[in-house]
Parts: C-alpha cells; sequence; structure tokens
C-alpha cells in the first residue's frame, strides 16, 4: 500500500492513526475525439496531503484536474470525494457524464478551484466575487459571509481592496482574490490549475506566498504547477505525467534528486 493510499501520524498520546481519505481518484481516462489525454491515471490523497502535478505541456494535468470536479467529463474511470463516489452514467457516444446533477453541485461545494487566469466576475467588486457563492449558493447569511470574507481578504492582503472592481488590480492581486473566493466555500479539497502562470514573474511570488500559507494549515490540495522550486517546498507527493500516463511518483526528494525515468531527467534537467 502506497504512502497517499494509507498514511499514518502518531496523535498526541503517541498511537498511531490513519489520515482521512480526501481524494481517491481510479483509472480516469478522457478522450476528446480520436485524441486520448488521459490514459488510466489514478490518484489517491489523504487529509493534508499537498500534491503537485507536473509535467510538460500537453500531458494531460490540467484537463486531470478539471475532470476532479467534472469542469471535464471523463471517459472512463471514478472519482471519490470524502468517501462519495460521483455517479456516472453512459452518455451514449462511447463516454460519461453525471447521473445526478444534485450531487455534482454538493461535490463541487467541497472543492475551492483556482483558475490560470483569475476568473473572477468584472461586474463585482472583490468582495462581491468572495460573498457571491456563499449567499447565493450556499445560503449564507450576507453579513455572516461578508465576515468571513473580510477575514480571508486580510490573510491574502487584499482587505483594502475589498471594494475595487478586477479591472484595478494587478494580476497578482486578482489571483489572491480568486484563492480568496474558493476558500469562502470552505472547501475540503483546494485546486490550482497552475495559478501562476498568466502572471508577470514579479507578481508569481506574492501568489506562491499565499499558496505556500495555505500548505501549512494540513489543507487538502492538489496543485498543477510548472513551478518547480514551489512545488518541491510545499508538496507532500509529486506526480509526473507524460502522455496521459504517470511516468513517476514520490517525495519531492525522490523526483528532484533521484529521478528514474529517462524522460524525467530530462525534464527536470531542462527547467533548470
Amino acid at each position: 500500500m502506497g504512502k497517499l493510499d494509507r498514511q499514518i501520524n502518531a496523535d498526541g498520546e503517541g498511537n498511531m492513526t490513519d489520515k482521512a481519505q480526501a481524494i481517491e481518484v481510479r483509472d480516469l481516462y478522457k478522450r476528446f475525439g480520436p485524441l486520448e489525454v488521459l490514459k488510466g491515471v489514478s490518484l489517491s490523497a489523504s487529509q493534508g496531503d499537498v500534491i503537485a502535478l507536473i509535467g510538460g505541456s500537453g500531458s494531460g494535468k490540467s484537463t486531470f484536474l478539471r475532470c476532479i470536479n467534472m469542469l471535464e467529463l471523463p471517459t472512463a474511470g471514478s472519482v471519490t470525494i470524502h468517501g462519495e463516489t460521483i455517479e456516472m452514467k453512459q452518455d451514449g457516444h462511447g463516454g460519461m457524464m453525471p447521473a445526478n446533477r444534485r450531487q455534482i453541485q454538493r461535490i463541487r461545494t467541497k472543492l475551492g478551484m483556482v483558475f490560470q487566469s483569475f476568473n473572477l466576475w468584472q461586474h463585482m467588486t472583490v468582495l462581491q466575487n468572495v460573498i457571491e457563492v456563499p449567499v447565493n449558493v450556499l445560503g449564507q447569511p450576507k453579513d455572516q459571509a461578508i465576515a468571513v470574507a473580510e477575514t480571508l481578504l486580510r490573510r491574502v492582503g487584499l482587505y483594502e481592496k475589498r471594494d475595487a472592481y478586477p479591472a484595478f488590480l494587478s494580476g497578482g492581486q486578482q489571483q489572491r482574490a480568486a484563492i480568496a473566493r474558493a476558500l469562502a466555500i470552505q472547501p475540503l479539497v483546494m485546486l490550482f490549475d497552475e495559478p501562476t502562470s498568466a502572471l508577470d514573474p514579479e507578481l508569481v511570488g506574492e501568489v506562491l506566498s499565499v499558496i505556500g500559507d495555505l500548505a501549512k494549515e494540513n489543507r487538502t490540495m492538489i496543485l498543477v504547477t510548472h513551478e518547480m522550486k514551489f512545488a518541491r517546498q510545499v508538496a507532500s507527493h509529486v506526480i509526473y505525467l507524460h502522455g496521459g500516463v504517470i511516468e513517476e511518483q514520490g517525495s519531492p526528494e525522490a523526483i528532484f534528486e533521484n529521478p528514474q525515468s529517462e524522460r524525467l531527467k530530462k525534464f527536470i534537467s531542462s527547467i533548470h
């Protein structure tokens, strides 16, 4: 049984306890017409794991992440979030579709997603962006949602910008606002899809700092990134994808200091 299938921690009395499983993905396939992007990818993450997905362009990283919350519908395979497997059925065209839309809506409230391009609602202020889903989807009282949002905006360094519109923020500020928005639903798992790829180099650090702080909070995270130094610092497990399959996986030390496959060796050498 691998590290991510079963992890054991010592509790306060020195006893050994199993960590709760947060995500399990089994044999995930995704095809776009004749192009097979994912070819049977599996992943297990326990509570508090930070998993970094790395690989070249077109390796399937972002598609895999989007399949977890059904933004992309897998062709085959299963996704389980905190013990609840997403119900799927055949779509009549050789693929799958959710069998229960209400289940998808419920499970998405457990997953906070941060995209490459921020995806903030441009006609709303930063504060309005952060409270939109808690108030209008989850039914939280507005004053409660505002209090939580202001706390989150302080955490990401944007409290003073709470009444600003996205167009008046830098890219780094917009991405930090997007992180606050994702956290506002109090997700069980955070998904990051190359959160710094659209940023100017001088703004990358401020976003990575926020994500790094989240990683220290025993928060389960799956991070697609091309920031290898950052992945090495924050990840508990690294997965290298190539051609839609897992070429190699292991601890950051094993992946970056002692890669086994020739493809991974070339990939790491190309980014140094």
